[in-house]
């Protein structure tokens, strides 16, 4: 489960970074994808481990009210799914069409910019 959350968060955090304050970058990029702990980040900010907490709670909240309202990782999950099938079913009855898997390679690679 702390996994699944982990990888959420990344995720979120990915799409909707540009939208957080400083400090909410900064804790959220430590925590979840540098791996400190609270104690490391309340140290490095001088600030009480429980205020780190509270933040990164908070902006837990945010990143999932922001993933309601514009659904960006939601879609693009959507996409990538749609893309691998599309990829599955070309290799299956076209693998010799040249033009079809240049023209897929292209739509995956433009999921990946």
């Amino acid at each position: 489960m702390e996994i699944e959350k982990n990888y959420r968060i990344n995720s979120l955090f990915e799409f909707y970074r540009p939208l957080l304050t400083s400090k909410q970058d900064s804790y959220i990029q430590l925590y979840y994808a540098d791996d400190y702990s609270l104690g490391e980040i309340s140290e490095e900010f001088n600030v009480s481990r429980q205020a780190v907490y509270d933040n990164i709670r908070r902006t837990e909240v945010i990143l999932e009210k922001y993933e309601d309202q514009l659904h960006l990782y939601a879609d693009f999950q959507k996409r990538n799914q749609q893309t691998d099938a599309i990829r599955n079913y070309v290799r299956k009855e076209y693998s010799d069409d040249a033009k079809l898997n240049q023209l897929v390679d292209e739509l995956e690679n433009t999921e990946e910019k």
